[in-house]
């Protein structure tokens, strides 16, 4: 049982539990004045009636209305379950509603002796009559005995049973004990309903309340037409709800962006400290170079005109190295830490190509190197035109460098490999020659890291080529290798291609 029903169970208890407390209560409460309270009230009713009868029959002897005296006495002591007996001054009875009632109590000086005597419980005493409780232990019955003396001189008498007033209060009583059980299980069926009423509305709005604290504003509580204080209760949460989602909103938006903007500032400190390390590594030998001609030129070393010309050549030339290194380094710099936009548009890739063959015409042609290229063909590719045409002639100038002869050829060779399911083209570059050792093969891409050491300054690279490559491929998110093949190395990098 989850928590949910667990807690709707406990409330749906507690509400049946107090309700039929309730209920035992009052039943409890209506036996005890019904055993108590009820006797006397019932006894005080009878008493009175037993007196209104007395002022009846006096009042008709006085004014001498008889004529619907028998019917009324008769009517009255049925209903009453009176028994009613009138004698003259003659000790001759002029009414009797029960020809047994003389002959119950015997004599009547034998009644008239039980009341002057301090038998039985005398109940009420005036001018006019008296009232006394007896006991008939003959018969077992206890009786209210009215006796009084008429204004024209006649005697009264009415006797009235009171076994029926304890019986009713017993039947009463078992009445109410069963009154006490339906109404229990009908409390039972109106709890379940009631609860529901009352539980569902506050059940969901706890479990709006939990996800509210767990930051999920996603639930709103439903609204009903009805006008009370659980509706109002659940506009409140959901005005709470909106606020805080807002709020948070708010709050995560401006972390966001403050986080973007630590993000950036720590970039451009390791980009700054990066690009003065790698600045300050590769311009060492070129400044010593430039120090040490520089010397000899003030020193006059030479004075032959032809070696200060070569000196100020050799500080020409490592001044331009150091100037092309720095803007390429720097421009490096901007492609790792995403501060170049690319401006990508269609074009066609072989028309690129064969734009950086034929710039490296010459070497080509110096080197002896067959290339082998198929310049006919259009494939249309989407990206920025400017730094795709440095990838290839980054692998292109790193092809003549490392291109030998084998089987008397010198070969490389450009193609253009389709991918229709991955919708991109791979653009490889093969030249033959020596196979990279492996454990150099993942080290290329790395800034200013060169296989062969001893060519780092007579080919003139500055060692940052292939880890231009690297940056725009990645801002590219595409792939971009190396595979040793067997008779050379072949370098390869993809781009999407336009859709159709």
């Amino acid at each position: 049982m989850n928590k949910k029903h667990k807690h709707l169970k406990s409330v749906r208890v507690k509400l049946f539990i107090t309700l039929s407390c309730i209920i035992v209560l009052i039943i409890l409460f209506l036996i005890l004045v019904n055993n108590f309270v009820f006797g006397q009230f019932y006894l005080y009713n009878r008493r009175q009636a037993l007196k209104s009868v007395y002022e009846m029959v006096n009042n008709s002897y006085n004014s001498g209305q008889l004529n619907n005296l028998e019917m009324k006495l008769e009517q009255i002591a049925i209903q009453n379950n009176f028994d009613i007996l009138i004698r003259n001054n003659l000790n001759i009875n002029v009414y009797t509603s029960n020809k047994n009632f003389y002959q119950t109590f015997g004599e009547m000086n034998e009644m008239t002796n039980k009341l002057d005597t301090d038998e039985g419980e005398k109940i009420e005493e005036n001018k006019k009559y008296v009232i006394k409780k007896l006991q008939d232990t003959k018969n077992d019955v206890t009786y209210i005995l009215l006796v009084s003396t008429l204004d024209n001189g006649y005697l009264l008498y009415i006797r009235m049973p009171i076994t029926s007033i304890q019986e009713s209060v017993k039947i009463s009583n078992n009445f109410l004990y069963l009154i006490a059980g339906f109404t229990i299980l009908i409390a039972a069926v109106i709890v379940s309903y009631v609860s529901r009423k009352f539980t569902d509305p506050i059940l969901e709005l706890n479990d709006i309340a939990k996800k509210m604290a767990n930051l999920d504003f996603s639930h709103k509580y439903k609204v009903t037409d009805t006008e009370d204080e659980m509706n109002d209760l659940g506009k409140s949460i959901n005005a709470m709800s909106e606020k805080l989602e807002n709020t948070i909103s708010q709050l995560k938006s401006t972390n966001i962006e403050l986080e973007k903007d630590i993000e950036e500032k720590s970039k451009i400190d390791e980009m700054r400290k990066s690009f003065i390390s790698d600045v300050s590594h590769e311009l060492k030998t070129p400044i010593a170079l430039i120090q040490g001609y520089s010397e000899g030129l003030l020193e006059n070393v030479n004075t032959d005109e032809e070696n200060r010309k070569f000196y100020a050549e050799v500080i020409l030339d490592e001044t331009n190295k150091m100037d092309k290194l720095v803007k390429q380094l720097l421009e490096l710099m901007k492609l790792e830490y995403g501060k170049r936009e690319f401006k990508d548009h269609i074009f066609n890739i072989v028309e690129v190509e064969k734009e950086v063959i034929r710039k490296s015409q010459v070497m080509i042609d110096e080197q002896k190197i067959e290339v082998q290229f198929e310049q006919d063909r259009q494939i249309k590719v989407i990206a920025d035109d400017f730094y795709v045409e440095q990838v290839i002639t980054n692998y292109f100038t790193n092809a003549l460098k490392h291109a030998q002869e084998v089987n008397g050829h010198k070969i490389i060779k450009v193609e253009n490999e389709i991918n229709t399911e991955k919708n991109k083209v791979r653009i490889k570059v093969f030249n033959t020659g020596e196979n990279i050792p492996e454990e150099h093969i993942n080290r290329i891409w790395n800034r200013f890291y060169k296989v062969d050491e001893s060519r780092s300054r007579e080919d003139g690279g500055t060692g940052i080529g292939l880890a231009f490559v690297k940056a725009v491929m990645n801002n590219y998110k595409n792939s971009y290798g190396v595979i040793n093949k067997e008779d050379g190395v072949e370098f390869y990098f993809e781009l999407d291609l336009k859709e159709d």
